[in-house]
């Protein structure tokens, strides 16, 4: 099964250190969710595990392969995909040369393609669209898809959920439960509490580029004052999801 484990990751945006110490485990078939207010330091964590924020000290493994200190083009081929904050599409390209993209950084073939195009059934249809005049939802859902060329063990989500409608909501939270039926580890940052309290299995609270608690979900659910503590909303309890 696979296991993404990352030991006491620090990293600073010039004088000022943005991550300390970050230390969490991930396996197959979960879905680990960041929480915390802006600025506390969840996006930069991403950003550490893909190289593109060096870290400054601390460990990186993958299923006992050890990644640390690899260059940022070297963490997607290790099997880590990655769908940054605003998506980060390349916008004049078409969806197929979007997505070609992300089967070439592996060299992932027609059955990558063809089980990303699975989840995303809309996209079969925009193949030849420019991928600037597709919606926000369906933006985020090329954005997913790229990722998934990969065939990546770990997929890691930043907001996927940003300023979309109720109905592209639902289509990507249906896509991370699929996906962590597979057995995909998931590692998940989001604002929306109640898009995260469906799918995750774990929630993680950062504070000041740290974890503070992490916790199973039915414990957050049972508890909305963790919320309001960590991340400063109150939240009504939600319902898991069904697989």
């Amino acid at each position: 099964m696979t296991k993404l484990q990352v030991e006491g990751l620090s990293a600073f945006y010039g004088q000022s250190q943005a991550l300390r110490g970050l230390t969490l485990e991930l396996s197959g078939g979960e879905v680990l969710c960041l929480l915390g207010r802006n600025g506390a330091g969840k996006t930069t964590a991403l950003k550490a595990i893909m190289g593109t924020v060096p870290p400054s000290s601390g460990r990186l493994v993958l299923d006992g392969r050890e990644l640390t200190g690899l260059p940022p083009q070297e963490i997607p081929r290790a099997g880590i995909g990655y769908v940054p904050q605003g998506r980060r599409l390349f916008t004049e390209l078409t969806v197929w040369e979007n997505l070609e993209i992300g089967l070439m950084t592996r060299k992932t073939g027609r059955e990558a393609l063809e089980h990303a195009l699975e989840l995303f059934p809309v996209l079969r249809e925009r193949m030849q669209q420019r991928s600037g005049t597709l919606s926000g939802g369906e933006q985020t859902m090329l954005a997913m898809a790229r990722a998934m060329c990969l065939n990546p063990s770990v997929i890691m989500l930043d907001e996927p959920t940003e300023g979309l409608m109720p109905s592209a909501i639902a289509g990507i939270r249906e896509a991370v439960i699929r996906l962590r039926s597979e057995g995909v580890a998931i590692l998940l940052v989001e604002q929306r509490v109640d898009a995260v309290l469906p799918v995750a299995d774990r929630v993680a609270f950062m504070d000041h580029g740290e974890i503070k608690a992490e916790l199973p979900i039915a414990e957050v659910r049972a508890n909305p004052d963790l919320l309001h503590h960590y991340v400063g909303i109150a939240a009504r309890p939600a319902r898991p999801a069904t697989c």
